[in-house]
């Protein structure tokens, strides 16, 4: 299957919600429509995954339920570059220059995510909320933009976390120890509940802001702002005091309660594997608000959306990072061999030997998830991974250009880790050593093949068939 490419650019168009981003996959061939009535439970996903690569999907009355289902909003990088009005090659540099100038959200007094209101809450009576892979423990949200505040400042925070849906108002959540997990400590200490919202429906720059990796108490909605140019406009949830964006499809408030901890999982993870049951956060759901009519996003787990919505801002912040300590960093990649999370490329402009190694170290320190650091020269296409892998195989080796370290801290969700995410790290310097002489790296070609014009050099389809049976015809 093909990859429906994205249209040129507009340095304008950046959806402000998720019905104007659907109305232009639509009017650019990029979004298809389900037959009505598609089960939830694995026939849904198995949809999806089959068109993750090529178009997003709408799902009308999934197994009877009122409400539509919308998935594979962003298929590749270059659908995301679209999303934020830049090409493909330039989604890094615009995600960085957002974070560097974030854009505060305005508050506004109603929107039309506040539209309906259930205070007698049944989750899945309300919603329609998918299972997707063969051993998900049930149902669950898994593209809902959870949003916390700070419980001693009130400094809101955006972030994405899976969410079973364990009863008719109860949600298990998985907080690994990042930022919401620090602000639920932090009113647990102070023996409250932490107010939280989860924000189903967004546009799909709000949710590539909620996945930056920035400090404790920077507000993700920010960088949405800066994103579409303009604040995000907040309204204040109706029994809590988290601020959600107006124009999204659906807001489960509730509270991250104090204490509290039940099964959740297992779930299908961005590694392609099963993230184990375990006893968890558990959020009470006080109420539902939504637009008329809404739409659900759901984000299969393990698929394409979820690689990319996790991989791209983790570059962004990563190169921010590196080319901080050091210029002559170029440009990173997180392969899809890698899930988008473990496997860093860096392509360098070399200076001076062992520089690689460095780059490498502030590689594993810029997130935690790295596991594998591959360094190359300037002259490789990171995003070619015959290209990387001819680089490691003839500038790399594992006797001189070779970094292990072990016993570090590392991804939780890598199953060969120990329960409590201790690994290694490994990284492999594939650039030419400054010593080499020319020759010995000068990369072959074939002079003028790149300008060669095909259709005046080559002949007609029979001619082959003319010249194995002995017809000399162009004598």
């Amino acid at each position: 299957m093909t990859v429906t490419k994205a249209p040129a650019p507009s340095a304008n168009h950046c959806s402000r919600d998720l019905r104007e981003w659907l109305t232009h996959l639509s009017a650019t061939d990029r979004l298809a429509v389900a037959k009505p009535g598609l089960g939830l439970k694995h026939e849904l996903a198995a949809v999806s995954q089959r068109l993750e690569r090529d178009k997003a999907v709408l799902f009308p009355s999934p197994d009877g339920h009122a409400v539509p289902v919308a998935a594979n909003l962003l298929a590749s990088r270059g659908w995301i570059g679209d999303c934020l009005g830049v090409s493909e090659d330039d989604v890094i540099g615009r995600y960085q220059d957002a974070v560097r100038n974030p854009m505060p959200w305005v508050e506004i007094d109603r929107g039309p995510v506040q539209d309906v209101i259930h205070r007698d809450v049944d989750i899945n009576a309300q919603l329609p909320v998918p299972t997707h892979n063969e051993l998900d423990s049930g149902p669950y949200i898994a593209a809902g933009l959870m949003i916390s505040r700070n419980p001693t400042n009130g400094i809101q925070n955006v972030s994405i976390h899976r969410c079973q849906i364990s009863g008719k108002d109860r949600i298990g959540v998985l907080l690994l120890p990042r930022h919401t997990w620090t602000y639920a400590q932090l009113a647990e200490e102070a023996g409250e509940a932490l107010e939280v919202a989860i924000v189903i429906g967004v546009d799909p720059a709000s949710l590539l802001a909620s996945q930056a990796i920035v400090p404790l108490d920077f507000d993700e909605m920010e960088i949405a702002g800066a994103f579409h140019g303009a604040p995000v406009e907040m309204v204040k949830c109706q029994t809590n005091n988290v601020r959600v964006p107006a124009r999204a499809e659906i807001v489960l408030e509730g509270r991250v309660l104090p204490g509290v901890a039940e099964p959740e999982g297992p779930f299908g993870e961005f590694p392609q594997y099963y993230g184990r049951r375990a006893n968890r956060h558990v959020i009470q759901v006080d109420a539902i608000t939504h637009r008329k009519n809404p739409i659900f996003h759901t984000i299969v787990g393990g698929g394409m959306e979820h690689l990319l919505l996790g991989g791209l801002p983790r570059e962004a912040t990563l190169l921010e990072t590196l080319q901080r300590n050091d210029p002559s960093v170029l440009d990173v990649h997180l392969s899809r061999g890698g899930v988008c999370r473990y496997h860093l490329v860096v392509k360098i402009r070399k200076k001076q030997e062992g520089q690689a190694k460095n780059i490498m170290m502030g590689a594993f320190a810029g997130h935690y998830d790295i596991k594998q650091v591959t360094v190359v020269d300037e002259d490789v296409n990171i995003h070619d991974g015959e290209a990387v892998e001819w680089a490691v195989a003839t500038r790399f080796q594992a006797d001189r250009d070779l970094l292990v370290v072990g016993n570090t801290q590392s991804s939780k969700l890598d199953p060969t880790t120990t329960d409590d995410g201790v690994g290694a790290k490994m990284g492999l310097d594939a650039t030419i050593p400054l010593a080499a002489d020319e020759f010995t790296f000068t990369v072959i070609q074939v002079p003028g093949a790149g300008d060669i014009d095909l259709d005046k050099v080559l002949d007609d389809d029979d001619a082959a068939a003319a010249i194995i049976a002995g017809d000399n015809r162009g004598e």
